[in-house]
């Protein structure tokens, strides 16, 4: 063999080698690819990569971050901002009529390109909830972010965090624990606080330790299938020493939450007759609106709140509910219904709102609890009263989630010295239309079949996350968070306004 034919063979070979170097280093990032958590932990690479091994995690100046699967977690960051239960300088207990967290700045996140979370259980997806979960967390925890849907590049320049707060009872539920794994393996003792345990107590708490009672949980299906709170509140009752009969009645809200954030399955209102995409409770299925209740529902037909391809309401043959009061309507008659016909000898004295997005809710669900109450049946009695009593407690787990959150700082020595929560940061994921795998409907956002049919652990950019503003967040909704929760939606202009991270928005874009 002349030394041509030697030289073309080393080269050959080299080739080979080299190929099937690079053939087994794709093969190690295709595999680490196939876990959300290995990914953002070692490859390097990947978009999702944090460096652990320099993370500033007791840097007193950092943000706290706060997530939802929408903007029902701003109800827990309405709780924290306003929190005053303590002395500022000694945070010692008492309120001294200065917000707690006034020198802390937050980052809230609102993954609603992939809501409802409560839902992903139902369909057997929780490996692809808890892949959503843990990235909520890695962008907290990140630096980066999109200015607006339609960039290609991305900024890296949003401070880490050094609490999590997961402002989302399904979230808690299923992915709590996930996230606490994750940091622990990212070798980070970075604090995460859920909102159930928070619930569980402020519930124990509103009743006598030797009373008897029902508790009701309205939450979303996942939250509900989960037993997160059911397990909490009997594991607590006992270890706090609580004597009375306890029973739990839980009934999943499904369309509540997803009505407030205007998700077009549940909620449209430009319609005037049903559609086939509806995924709400409807005169047949599997969530079933019971004709023989029609009395007891009150349901409010005016202004297509509720969708009938009948003139007359009595003649429908489809049905599908089309107003958040409406859900709200449906699904406090069937818990009483549930609790009616269980024979029990208890009466229902709180209710847990499982869902941040039910508190926008709680006046019209005290307002149908009176109704309820005072509702007789076709004998004269009243239907309901032996089964509730008349002031029934409504528990937002979100204040007792402020709560936990001050002893954590408190304890940790983490309090910003010389912060401003003026400077506080707000979030949201839309569609990556970047992403040739992403189906989009014309509407913009991921169909249902899409969004509940995609597979974990196909570790992908499904969304953008880019900061609150007119482009993402509907007239009617940022009425509602002027209206219901007034500091924060002050604390959103501001970040609209005067924040590097909003440049790039026209002043028609901003909220203001």
């Amino acid at each position: 063999m002349n030394r041509i034919h030697i030289l073309a063979l080393c080269l050959l070979l080299l080739t080979a080698c080299k190929k099937a170097q690079k053939e087994t280093s794709e093969a190690a990032i295709t595999t680490s690819k196939t876990d959300i958590v290995r990914t953002i932990i070692n490859d390097q690479e990947s978009f999702y990569h944090i460096d652990f091994d320099s993370y500033p995690s007791q840097d007193k100046s950092l943000p706290i971050g706060v997530f939802d699967s929408g903007t029902g977690g701003l109800t827990v960051l309405k709780a924290i901002v306003n929190y005053d239960k303590n002395q500022n300088e000694s945070h010692q207990n008492g309120s001294d009529g200065q917000l707690d967290f006034n020198k802390e700045t937050f980052i809230y996140l609102g993954d609603q390109a992939n809501m409802p979370y409560g839902n992903y259980s139902s369909v057997n997806k929780v490996d692809l909830l808890n892949e959503h979960i843990i990235k909520d967390a890695q962008f907290l925890l990140g630096t980066k972010y999109y200015s607006d849907a339609g960039d290609a590049s991305l900024n890296n320049d949003k401070q880490p965090v050094k609490a999590l707060v997961i402002a989302c009872n399904t979230a808690t539920a299923y992915g709590k624990e996930y996230i606490e794994d994750f940091l622990a393996k990212a070798n980070t003792n970075i604090k995460v606080i859920g909102v159930i345990d928070a619930g569980v107590r402020g519930t124990l708490e509103s009743l006598a330790k030797d009373e008897d009672a029902i508790v009701g949980v309205l939450a979303t299906a996942g939250t509900v299938a989960s037993k997160g709170y059911r397990n909490t509140l009997l594991k607590m009752k006992d270890e706090l020493g609580y004597t009375g009969k306890i029973e739990v009645f839980s009934q999943g809200g499904v369309g509540i939450a997803e009505a407030v954030d205007e998700d077009p399955d549940y909620y449209d209102k430009n319609l005037k007759k049903p559609r086939d995409s509806y995924k709400g409770p409807s005169l047949d299925g599997g969530i079933k609106i019971d004709r023989t209740l029609f009395d007891i529902y009150n349901f409010d037909f005016d202004d297509s709140k509720m969708l009938c391809d009948s003139e007359k309401t009595d003649d429908c043959s489809i049905l599908q509910i089309n107003d958040a009061k409406n859900y709200v309507r449906y699904h406090l008659v069937t818990l009483m219904e549930q609790i009616r016909q269980s024979g029990t000898q208890n009466q229902l004295k709180s209710i847990i709102l499982g869902c941040t997005h039910y508190p926008y809710m709680t006046q019209e669900i005290r307002d149908i609890l009176v109704e309820l109450y005072d509702y007789k049946g076709k004998d004269g009695g009243y239907l309901y009263r032996d089964y509730m009593v008349s002031d029934i407690q409504l528990i937002d787990p979100a204040v007792d989630t402020a709560k936990e959150l001050h002893e954590h700082l408190k304890q940790e020595a983490l309090f910003n010295p010389n912060g401003n929560m003026d400077e506080s940061e707000f979030y949201i994921s839309v569609p990556n239309k970047d992403n040739q795998n992403t189906i989009i409907d014309e509407q913009g956002r991921f169909p249902y079949d899409y969004k509940y049919g995609r597979n974990a652990h196909e570790i992908q950019e499904y969304v953008k996350v880019v900061p609150f503003s007119r482009n993402n967040i509907s007239e009617d909704i940022l009425l509602r968070f002027e209206k219901q929760i007034p500091k924060v939606y002050e604390l959103m202009e501001k970040f609209n306004q005067n924040s590097s991270k909003t440049g790039h928005l026209s002043s028609k874009d901003r909220i203001q």
